[in-house]
């Protein structure tokens, strides 16, 4: 398919700059056969007793760094460490950055450029023990459309986290999980609901932007993921009861489809992820998707229009964008249904 497919205006206004406060009073719409407006405190009502959330646990690391190589300004992103003190890292510019120059992060702390790779990724190699400078000096990497001009603040530490952060690793939030609150889970509790944690440690691979005239073109940069078998023998026993599994964001169903097996069935893994879900995708892991509005010609916006259709995704944001919802990380979401005619994936 052509990346022009999943084009759409955003207007400025729309793109949320802080979260909803409490976080479970953002708005919802539900994408059926119709589009229905509510708040994530109706979630539970939406949903049935037996059914199993399948939330995402990675924790954001403080993996934004900014520093110079001689007079020029270069920021990181570190996003996965290969060996104590080698990290890769996105850079920017990373174009005139070459294997063996010095970035100097603070007087304590600098980095020598070992490789580069695509898509404006390096690998670096840090100072022995310098981890504690790391943890000092990384900012929260915010997405760009947080407009923050210096830099993130004390309550981004707090707001770009969610209720279910266990396992450091990730450089952007799962952000579907940013609604949940306390009060919400016991809601669900209390429902009938179960709720399970796989781990999948967001990366490069599912922001960056597609470049590519068309998806079959676009591939994806790898990212470590983990399913325990406990999580699988849960999940799988919740759907044999006739429960539905609920993915709690793109990356908790990136995984669960990466993991299950041709007859639905969920196996425990870790390891790498690649996987690309686009239109024509035949979904095996989950049965409905909670997640937020994404960015045009996404991969994101891709993976939403393979669940539940790229027509009724059109009119859902089109909806979305008439009503005043509130878009990307920090914004508001929706509860997507899968269509009962599986034609609707080829729309």
């Amino acid at each position: 398919m052509r990346v022009d497919d999943f084009d759409f205006e955003l207007p400025a206004r729309l793109i949320a700059q802080r979260p909803a406060a409490p976080r479970d009073s953002a708005r919802l719409l539900e994408v059926s056969d119709r589009l229905t407006d509510h708040c994530v405190r109706d979630l539970p009502a939406l949903l049935r007793p037996g059914d199993v959330l399948v939330v995402n646990d990675t924790r954001v690391i403080p993996a934004r760094l900014i520093g110079r190589r001689g007079a020029a300004r270069v920021a990181l992103t570190l996003h996965r460490e290969t060996a104590p003190g080698h990290w890769r890292a996105l850079a920017k510019p990373a174009r005139r950055l070459r294997p063996g120059d010095r970035v100097d992060l603070a007087p304590d702390l600098s980095a020598e450029v070992v490789a580069k790779h695509r898509h404006g990724e390096v690998s670096l190699r840090f100072a022995e023990g310098s981890e504690a400078a790391l943890r000092r000096l990384g900012r929260v990497p915010l997405p760009p459309y947080i407009t923050r001009p210096d830099g993130p603040d004390a309550r981004d530490r707090r707001d770009y986290q969610t209720i279910f952060a266990a396992r450091d690793g990730a450089v952007a939030a799962p952000t579907a999980g940013l609604h949940f609150t306390p009060r919400l889970l016991d809601a669900l509790d209390r429902r009938g609901l179960t709720r399970v944690a796989v781990t999948l440690h967001v990366g490069p691979g599912t922001f960056l932007p597609v470049r590519a005239a068309t998806t079959e073109a676009h591939r994806m940069l790898p990212e470590f993921g983990q399913i325990e078998a406990a999580a699988a023998d849960r999940i799988n026993a919740a759907r044999a009861a006739g429960g539905r599994v609920v993915a709690v964001g793109s990356t908790a169903l990136r995984l669960l489809e990466t993991a299950a097996d041709d007859a639905g069935q969920l196996r425990p893994f870790a390891g790498e992820t690649d996987l690309f879900i686009t239109p024509g995708h035949r979904f095996r892991g989950a049965d409905l998707m909670l997640t937020n509005f994404h960015l045009p010609r996404s991969t994101l916006f891709m993976l939403v229009s393979a669940f539940s259709g790229l027509a009724r995704m059109q009119a859902a944001y089109r909806h979305a964008r008439e009503a005043g919802y509130r878009f990307y990380s920090y914004g508001d979401c929706c509860l997507l249904h899968r269509p009962a005619d599986e034609s609707h994936y080829h729309v």
